[in-house]
């Protein structure tokens, strides 16, 4: 195994401490394979990322004097990206027995080396949309209060104040500051059951919602208000139906495509979303019709089978999700797919060659590139059966992407589009 200047291995004592090891380097797992990493994959953390300690998971290194790769006694360390960057590699461990499922998070693969932690990630998307590195939680609660006052009973703002204070979201954040995308949750129902879903998880699926999904559906009238307010704020605003709070926005077409007929018959500017799963392509000419500007499709895979196992679809097929993308692209409107990206499975021949096959049948616009958070474990025992071919890596995955299909776009955030 070849060791170029490799970081060396971080691991954690019991109560968390999390040092570098003296003598072992870091590992990385792709899929079922464990490796050094590549150089062409190693960055600065960067800031605004946290790192995390595993339970009942002891820490892999390489021990480059012997070549052999080492299960240590310590918890693994792995590390949370922040917005804008892609995760190209996870962290690699040993699972103990009875160990807990992992909470709906991404574990990159990272390390210690010229006095700095390094992550196996990738920028994708320089948008500071969803940085708050200057920003005290004070003026964001001071912008939260500010809605409320003003709205004191529009019920959809008093939801994504909840949002902003107790459960930090980026998006419902921004709507307190006034600034970039404002979210519009307005669905409690679903017609999937993501196995990562982070609004509702069954009381058997060993890891919790990290979220409370919404519990009413908000009137257009509610919804337009929110509209009017974060367009007054923001010289450039973005408007996005679709959120990790809630259920399939698509259920819900009719209440946001009347919201979205009052916001611009009344002058309303600005770039609106949806963020949906595109299981209702019905939908799309009216709410093109009503104003809406742009689509955004969240796809674990391009390969029926995969996207079925981990979506686990309630009364639509995948090839319902194409015809979506498909008459949206018809009807002008800017379609991106949301590809929750997982090392070592997103980036294999295989996938790539599906993925490939949807971009040429749709002509997609974007691909925004978000980290699937879940415990590895648990997607590999869904997706291993399925995928059976070597990974080329992050790198190479968007390379031969760009190469073979020179208008797409990659990022991480929906795009302003006037």
């Amino acid at each position: 195994m070849k060791h170029h200047q490799s970081p060396h291995l971080l691991y954690a004592d019991e109560e968390g401490q999390v040092y570098e090891h003296p003598d072992l380097l870091m590992v990385v797992r792709r899929g079922r394979d464990w490796a050094l990493p590549r150089k062409d994959e190693l960055i600065p953390l960067p800031p605004e990322s946290t790192l995390f300690f595993l339970p009942a998971r002891r820490a892999i290194g390489f021990d480059p004097r012997s070549g052999k790769m080492v299960t240590t006694p310590y918890r693994a360390v792995a590390a949370f990206v922040c917005p804008g960057y892609t995760v190209s590699a996870l962290c690699a461990y040993f699972t103990e027995e009875n160990a807990p499922a992992l909470p709906l998070f991404a574990y990159g693969a990272a390390g210690f080396m010229k006095g700095r932690l390094w992550v196996c990630a990738r920028e994708v998307d320089k948008d500071q949309r969803q940085v708050f590195r200057n920003i005290s939680n004070k003026k964001i609660k001071r912008g939260v209060e500010r809605l409320l006052r003003l709205y004191p009973n529009n019920r959809l703002i008093s939801h994504l104040a909840k949002c902003a204070l107790t459960y930090c979201c980026p998006a419902a954040r921004n709507l307190a500051l006034g600034r970039y995308e404002a979210p519009i949750p307005t669905s409690r129902h679903c017609n999937a059951r993501c196995v990562g879903c982070i609004s509702l998880q069954p009381k058997d699926s060993g890891f919790p919602s990290t979220q409370d999904r919404i519990s009413f559906t908000p009137s257009p009238r509610e919804i337009v208000q929110l509209m009017g307010e974060h367009a007054r704020q923001e010289g450039r605003p973005i408007f996005s139906f679709g959120q990790g709070c809630e259920g399939e926005p698509l259920l819900e077409y009719r209440t946001i495509g009347e919201a979205i007929h009052l916001y611009r018959k009344g002058g309303g500017r600005g770039t609106i979303n949806i963020n949906t799963n595109g299981s209702i392509s019905s939908a799309v000419e009216y709410l093109h019709l009503c104003g809406l500007s742009s689509l955004r499709i969240s796809i674990n895979s391009a390969n029926p089978a995969l996207y079925k196992a981990y979506y686990r679809p309630q009364g639509y097929e995948f090839s319902q999700v194409k015809e979506t993308m498909r008459l949206a692209k018809s009807t002008g409107l800017f379609v991106s797919i949301n590809l929750l990206f997982f090392p070592g499975i997103t980036d294999t021949e295989s996938e790539f060659e599906y993925l490939c096959g949807l971009i040429e049948e749709t002509h997609l616009d974007l691909i925004q590139l978000r980290n699937l958070n879940i415990d590895p474990e648990v997607y590999l025992k869904i997706a291993s059966p399925l995928v059976n071919s070597p990974s080329m890596g992050l790198y190479n995955f968007l390379r031969r992407l760009k190469k073979n299909f020179p208008w797409l776009s990659f990022g991480y955030f929906n795009p302003y589009l006037g």
